[in-house]
């Protein structure tokens, strides 16, 4: 049955019923079976089994067919090729003579919901994976075949505690859309407002939960195999983000986050929450209706109102990178929404965000290096970019920061060279800057690479809307407001302020520590050496080094210049007059 149109929303009214929820049926029982609840996990677990020995198997098989002819015969290769005939038989027929990264995702889209979901983070790893890889597992598709609305109702019904007409006046029953997790219709509550609703599909949290147990097992496998490319680290961050996309509190938390951030903006709009109507199964919010970026209603807007709602999606996700440090880490052009001619004089265009349910995070120390990246980047200023880069990274074992400098250089140089403003992408620079880090064993979070796609979906959305877009200045005028709100005196201030208990304490402490530190390293230099002539002049250096470390730690923790100069001033007049 085709779904309405959207214009027409396709509400039915809500009658009631009277009966009590229609609970699925149960199961047919043969009798007892203690064994029942062990036998689905045990049969998952060999199942997940089954196909990572595939895969691995399956590699081999890749390896030896991408040989040069040349090769295939020689000793070099002897074992690798009597592998590879062992392993012919073992593996699937419609499988075996695949490249090993689409035989990468066919066994995770025979493995389900939580497989494809990895899949789509690992897509995003191009700092830990092979092209080739994370460029197949793009292609995965986060859908599944949609639930009877008779199950939807049910969840309604037993997590929110009131028959369905008590909850709604009208609701859509086919969804609005299905993926792995969860489903979504529309709906209007009774006092009159669209709202869309979306459910956690039944069954859904168990096998997830299942499944990531046995991605732990497999990741500490893969991690002895294959620790390049960091497969543990990989299933770890799967495992935390996938957690709380399972309960929806945490992505009502998340809508309300970001209303807060962005109160003082009016063209920046988040889904307002009815908390009455939501639990960790379910999650009801207001209803953005308005055109995609890229639609044909969104292409026939006006110069003027593509261009300022290119200015609002840049101002959004500039401020939530390196502003907020709280981003929307799952942005494609489905997730936003235009809002035009909304009325409101002050914000008559508006952009809305949608599906809050991953989102990434910074710390105040990453999320200025990640600003002053970013500013050195759109500015040009190459050797500065680098090193704020560099200063973000794990170095792993063997890893050569100097070589990764050097190519990051040249990589921006090329960049900065080729093509016309319109057509250079920051978002592809700095991906492909973090994809040079699996060469050096160099490695980066996860959040930088979410930070790119977040990038990517601007600069892709922005071009939809303005193909010759100047994306590079769009960029540079937010970055630069934020860069500037950044030093203003006042902000500078208020900070040092939330530091002068320290301040004070590092003041008054300081003399003491000095003179006890001074007193044991004369205690220590007034017993005769064994020889005397080697020592000479050590005291004063002692004490010269020991008076600079002083002032170094004041200056560094924002004191006063009348502590911290006295003390570099003494240490000089030691260090140069002190062995006289």
């Amino acid at each position: 049955m085709p779904k309405p149109p959207l214009h027409t929303d396709g509400l039915e009214d809500v009658e009631p019923t009277g009966d009590a929820p229609d609970e699925p049926a149960p199961r047919e029982r043969t009798g007892f079976d203690p064994l029942a609840p062990y036998r689905g996990a045990f049969k998952r677990f060999f199942t997940v089994y089954r196909h990572v020995l595939g895969l691995l198997l399956g590699g081999i098989l890749a390896y030896v067919r991408a040989l040069p002819p040349g090769e295939r015969g020689g000793f070099n290769h002897l074992p690798a090729r009597f592998a590879a005939f062992c392993a012919r038989p073992v593996v699937k027929r419609s499988l075996r003579d695949l490249p090993f990264a689409r035989q990468l995702r066919r066994r995770l889209e025979i493995l389900g919901p939580t497989f494809i979901k990895l899949g789509q983070i690992m897509a995003l790893r191009k700092d830990l994976l092979p092209s080739t890889i994370t460029s197949e597992l793009s292609s995965l598709m986060d859908r599944l075949p949609e639930v009877p609305f008779s199950q939807v109702k049910y969840i309604l019904e037993r997590d929110l505690g009131r028959p369905l007409h008590e909850l709604f006046r009208r609701v859509r029953k086919e969804p609005l859309g299905s993926a792995s997790i969860a489903q979504a219709h529309l709906a209007e509550t009774l006092g009159g407002e669209k709202v869309v609703f979306k459910v956690i599909k039944p069954g859904i949290r168990e096998v997830i939960t299942s499944d990531l147990k046995l991605l732990e097992a497999v990741g500490v496998l893969l991690q002895w195999v294959l620790p390049r490319y960091q497969p543990q680290q990989i299933i770890e961050e799967f495992a935390a983000y996938t957690e709380k996309e399972l309960d929806y509190t945490f992505e009502a938390d998340n809508a309300e986050i970001f209303s807060a951030n962005f109160a003082d903006t009016p063209g920046i709009v988040f889904p307002d929450i009815y908390h009455d109507l939501s639990t960790g199964d379910v999650l009801t919010m207001e209803f953005l209706r308005g055109p995609k970026p890229g639609s044909d209603e969104a292409l026939a807007l006006d110069e003027a109102t593509r261009e300022r709602v290119i200015d609002l999606g840049a101002e959004a996700i500039i401020r939530m990178l390196y502003q907020d440090g709280f981003f929307h880490a799952d942005l494609h052009a489905g997730n936003l929404v235009i809002l035009p001619d909304t009325g409101d004089e002050e914000a008559p265009v508006k952009v809305g965000f949608i599906d809050l349910g991953m989102v990434g995070r910074f710390g105040p120390k990453t999320r200025r290096s990640l600003l002053y990246y970013f500013y050195a980047l759109v500015r040009g200023d190459v050797e500065r970019a680098t090193r704020y880069l560099l200063g973000m990274a794990r170095l792993g074992e063997g890893a050569d920061p100097q070589g990764f400098r050097r190519a990051v250089g040249d990589l921006v140089r090329r960049f900065r060279m080729q093509g016309s403003r319109s057509e250079l992408s920051v978002a592809q620079l700095i991906l492909e800057s973090l994809s040079l880090g699996g060469k050096y064993r160099i490695f980066f979070p996860v959040e930088m690479t979410l930070m790119v796609k977040a990038l990517i979906t601007y600069e892709g959305v922005g071009r939809m809307m303005e193909p010759e877009l100047d994306i590079t200045a769009v960029s540079r005028r937010h970055v630069e407001r934020i860069f500037h709100r950044r030093f203003d005196p006042r902000k500078v201030g208020q900070e040092l302020m939330s530091g002068a208990p320290e301040l004070v304490d590092l003041a008054v402490d300081l003399p003491q520590l000095l003179a006890e530190g001074a007193g044991f390293v004369k205690e220590r230099l007034n017993r005769p050496p064994p020889s005397r002539a080697p020592l000479e002049g050590l005291r004063s250096g002692i004490l010269a080094g020991a008076f600079v470390v002083g002032g170094s730690i004041a200056a560094v923790g924002g004191g006063p210049w009348f502590l911290w100069g006295p003390l570099f001033a003494a240490g000089l007049l030691l260090a140069v007059f002190g062995s006289s």
